[in-house]
């Protein structure tokens, strides 16, 4: 178990190093924003693992967040949370991008608040697994 939990922390970190290297090139803002949502899926679906609880089959942020709080005491801004998992679909597909003025990607600034926040995510997380 242990080492699932592990790959699952690994490649979230991972995710965050890819945006950490592009996350100021505006071409690239839906590419980063998406990674950024990948990555806290991931240490979410980790921190359940450790939890021996089901892994859900979903990308849904908020229904993992949901089985995080049955768990655990781990609390985060749901509000950016939700903005956050709209990144999913919104980044795969243009027509459905809302997250700027411009209505075609996310900023830069918003990109920067997204990665700032799945830094904060896994930090709570990596905190949470040394607990257990």
């Amino acid at each position: 178990m242990k080492k699932q939990i592990n790959a699952w922390v690994r490649f979230a970190q991972r995710d965050l190093s890819a945006v950490y290297e592009i996350i100021e090139k505006p071409d690239l803002t839906g590419v980063a924003a998406f990674l950024c949502q990948q990555a806290i899926e991931k240490f979410f679906k980790a921190l359940i693992l450790n939890y021996e609880k089901p892994i859900a089959r979903t990308h849904n942020l908020l229904t993992l967040y949901g089985t995080i709080k049955e768990v655990t005491n781990l609390e985060l801004n749901e509000d950016f949370l939700v903005l956050i998992n709209d990144i999913y679909l919104e980044s795969r597909y243009p027509c459905d991008t809302r997250l700027s003025d411009d209505w075609l990607m996310p900023t830069v600034e918003q990109v920067k608040d997204f990665f700032s926040f799945a830094n904060m995510v896994e930090k709570k997380v990596m905190e949470a697994l040394k607990r257990t």
